[in-house]
């Protein structure tokens, strides 16, 4: 075997940095950071998907902004991508149409500008993907494997769709029975439709800003149909066709996607499958994900954190539909044995989330806190989370459990 000498040893070496090198660009290619796929974007958010662009917020970086969501942080899912539209920057209204139609008795086009010189108004609410929480469920799901940072707290401000078809005059028809939302097909992007019930009109926004500041793009702007109480799905992005129809549309993202098994005309909210199985997904035994479920989080202590004894503060989030106010948290930490009612910052209905909080009594040591929330409905949270499992994995509420240590 040739002797390999000094040159040949460094001229090894220098090929292996530079593969090295090469490689290491290689994989830093292959792997973007959130903020190198979404202009704007903090680059510590999870990136599920890139396209789709699907962003997580870290949960830490979530419970750190308790009172709003900012539009850096904000976890992203979208079902399309428009080109040009991947930033947190605002997209110009001019020449963005709108088209009305389906059952109502005067159908018209309207451009995004107009909306300026309406009645503006604000909802504060909770932003959140129905697979949230769907790395929860056993055995694993399909889907974005998301923990919990699929949720988000911001205000929408726009104009109440309701009040732009009094502007315009329009009635609807008898059997207008569900608000129908296209999405923008620009750039070849693929159809994406989604349907909601007439009653969701009620509080229908075309909104054009998010927490102060123009819609980000990237989040639906310059117009998006928001419906406050419904899962993100719903409420869609860069919206150019409204329509009032009879029936649910009959797309991928209204059927199979997007839905839960149920039992035919029943007010179950789901129906148990075994989980592991498989379901035949059909518009009569299924439903859609349309009204947030309830919900609550824990935003202090951390998992894994120290925290300083005997006297330890939890709090956090709790949030539902909106359709009838949070009216109790509560805090265990024997495991569920006994429960300790936390402080609710407020108890009115609120499609934003209501914070929380309670003073707990802990002996030094490892410890487990647990948090689950009721509502004016008599609604609250499932200690198994699992009793819902559904092979898609939507709207995950089990109670939430944090291990910790009290020093």
């Amino acid at each position: 075997m040739e002797k390999v000498n000094r040159r040949t040893t460094l001229k090894l070496m220098g090929m292996g940095a530079a593969l090295l090198v090469t490689g290491g660009r290689s994989l830093a290619q292959q792997a973007p950071t959130a903020d190198q796929l979404v202009k704007g974007k903090n680059p510590k958010l999870i990136v599920l998907s890139q396209r789709p662009i699907v962003l997580e917020t870290p949960y830490d970086l979530l419970a750190s902004n308790p009172e709003r969501t900012s539009k850096e942080i904000l976890y992203i899912r979208n079902n399309v991508d428009l080109p040009g539209y991947n930033t947190v920057e605002g997209t110009s209204l001019d020449g963005w149409q709108v088209e009305v139609g389906g059952l109502v008795d005067k159908p018209f086009t309207f451009e995004a500008k107009e909306l300026l010189s309406l009645p503006q108004h604000e909802v504060t609410m909770v932003l959140q993907c129905s697979g949230n929480g769907r790395s929860l469920y056993q055995p694993r799901t399909s889907g974005n494997p998301w923990k919990r940072g699929g949720v988000g707290n911001v205000t929408f401000r726009g104009i109440r769709l309701k009040d732009l078809l009094s502007a315009r005059g329009v009635k609807l028809g008898d059997k207008a029975y569900f608000i129908t939302a296209h999405a923008s097909r620009q750039g070849n992007a693929p159809e994406f439709v989604r349907s909601v019930p007439i009653q969701a009109l009620e509080n229908a926004l075309l909104a054009l800003s998010m927490n102060g500041e123009p819609l980000p793009a990237v989040h639906g702007g310059p117009v998006r149909l928001v419906f406050p109480g419904y899962f993100e799905v719903n409420n869609v992005k860069w919206v150019e066709k409204i329509e009032f129809t009879e029936a649910e549309n009959t797309t991928a993202e209204q059927m199979p996607r997007y839905r839960v098994p149920a039992i035919p005309n029943t007010h179950l909210p789901f129906l148990p499958q075994e989980p592991g199985k498989t379901y035949p997904y059909g518009f009569q035994n299924s439903r859609p994900n349309w009204l947030v479920t309830l919900n609550s989080f824990i935003f202090a202590p951390l998992e894994g954190q120290t925290v300083e004894g005997p006297y330890v503060r939890i709090e956090g989030v709790a949030f539902n539909d909106g359709i009838v106010p949070i009216v109790s948290v509560e805090v265990s930490t024997n495991g569920g044995r006994t429960w300790h009612q936390a402080e609710l910052e407020r108890k009115e209905k609120s499609f934003g989330w209501v914070r929380w909080r309670a003073t707990v009594y802990l002996r030094p040591g490892e410890r487990e806190v647990m948090a689950r929330a009721w509502d004016a409905a008599g609604r609250s949270q499932p200690i198994d989370g699992n009793i819902a499992w559904n092979e898609r994995g939507y709207e995950y509420s089990g109670v939430m459990r944090v291990k910790f240590t009290v020093a």
